[in-house]
């Protein structure tokens, strides 16, 4: 955003607390509806560079950095209504109605988003996760983040090299290193606060509302984050709610099956009829 176009106090705040966000417009003269994408735990916008630009081709894409997350503020407290008030912020900003698809973390805050502001949102899809508590903690990545003494970082491979010592995944080394400022040898992740509200994180808030829009969960075939036990308290909170899983994928389905994630979100979101 550019602040010398910024005419009012209430713009200027916008400007210094909004989320930061990578806006990919589209050039087609009849858009469809524009799409908001929001990342899970430790993402960022950028990692959905690549399936933003290829749904730019017919709809503006918006790719949020979740508060302490990327480029965005950090803040004090990482609860998923706050996570939603700063996605309603967004989509005020943008033009709303918006349609949501949102991963892991980012789906979480999604739903909290379309239950406690339905106006906002047209369509909305959750990818593989579910509004319940997890029993598994993520905080032993924090500790291996931390673990890694930047001062001695000269170049990402190190990083990678340093995580791969406690992390035995070689896609987290790279996914996790996204967010290494090599420049200010930093984390672009508020890992104090992350740790802190990890409680939150893995829960889900009681709330007592619906969503009676178009909602669909979208799951990895080989992931168990949301299973057919699960159903019943998804369609309380979300009665009109559809269930499609994609094969040979688990929980990061975006990053297992690009090309079949993009075709689904394409069929849910670009036909009003389903």
């Amino acid at each position: 955003m550019n602040l010398e176009r910024l005419v009012s106090r209430k713009e200027l705040r916008y400007a210094l607390t909004m989320l930061n966000f990578l806006d990919y417009p589209t050039k087609t003269s009849a858009p469809l509806p524009p799409l908001l994408i929001i990342h899970g735990l430790y993402g960022s916008a950028r990692n959905w560079g690549v399936i933003s630009k290829r749904l730019a081709n017919d709809r503006r894409v918006i790719a949020v950095d979740l508060r302490n997350h990327g480029d965005s503020p950090w803040f004090a407290t990482h609860s998923y209504f706050d996570m939603a008030q700063d996605l309603a912020e967004v989509v005020t900003q943008v033009g709303a109605p918006m349609n949501i698809v949102g991963h892991s973390m980012g789906g979480k805050a999604a739903m909290i988003l379309a239950l406690e502001r339905p106006e906002l949102v047209e369509r909305l899809c959750v990818a593989d996760i579910a509004p319940v508590r997890y029993s598994h903690d993520q905080s032993q990545y924090i500790q291996a983040m931390k673990s890694v003494d930047l001062s001695k970082i000269e170049k990402r491979s190190e990083a990678i090299t340093a995580l791969a010592e406690q992390i035995e995944d070689p896609a987290l080394h790279s996914f996790f290193t996204q967010s290494l400022d090599l420049k200010n040898r930093r984390w672009k992740l508020n890992l104090d606060v992350l740790e802190q509200e990890m409680p939150k994180i893995i829960g889900f808030p009681k709330i007592d509302k619906r969503f009676d829009k178009a909602t669909l969960f979208l799951s990895g075939a080989d992931s168990t984050y949301v299973t057919r036990e699960m159903r019943p308290q998804l369609k309380a909170l979300f009665p009109t709610a559809r269930f499609a899983k994609i094969p040979n994928a688990g929980h990061w389905l975006h990053a297992d099956q690009p090309r079949p994630f993009e075709a689904s979100l394409r069929v849910f979101f670009d036909h009003a009829d389903l």
